[in-house]
């Protein structure tokens, strides 16, 4: 069975399931990324990654992320949110950490983990193919666009790992 017959074309929703440490909602996302090629100055240049464009009042783009719900593991969560929001799947990595941010909306802070995604396929539909965008673009452009500093960190340190592990590759080959 493929996976698109999988996928539930409804985003989960409602807080019931939702976890919470001392009081902030925890949330999970990816950075969706893929390696484009290996021509280039340097290795941003290599790289793309899926930014969304934002749900609410439709201004600027971010990297897929939602709740983690209880019934979930901590990975699952996060690859169903990027499934939900940016209509891709692939592999979640290790985990790039852990940040706490104040709600654009809100008084209120959560604590959101971020997980990079290498990306193995695209979807033609997904729950939130009517509300959002998605857009592959260049890390400097993604730096550009998201709207989230937290997130910015996040990619910062997808792209440190990747560069280093693409130095011991080509080290080992020489």
């Amino acid at each position: 069975m493929e996976l698109k017959n999988k996928v539930a074309m409804v985003a989960r929703n409602g807080r019931e399931l939702q976890r919470y440490n001392k009081g902030r909602r925890q949330v999970v996302g990816c950075i969706p990324y893929r390696i484009k090629s290996n021509k280039g100055k340097n290795f941003e240049d290599t790289l793309e990654v899926l930014v969304i464009s934002a749900q609410r009042k439709g201004k600027g783009m971010l990297f897929p992320k939602g709740g983690w719900d209880s019934d979930e593991t901590i990975k699952e969560a996060a690859l169903r949110e990027t499934i939900e929001e940016a209509g891709v799947f692939g592999t979640v990595e290790v985990i790039l950490g852990q940040w706490l941010f104040k709600s654009k909306g809100n008084d209120t802070y959560y604590e959101g983990y971020m997980f990079p995604l290498l990306v193995k396929g695209q979807l033609d539909l997904w729950p939130e193919k009517d509300i959002r965008q998605r857009v592959w673009v260049s890390v400097p452009k993604a730096k550009e666009v998201c709207q989230q500093p937290w997130m910015k960190e996040a990619l910062d340190l997808l792209v440190k790992r990747l560069e280093s592990s693409a130095t011991e590759i080509n080290e080992e080959s020489i």
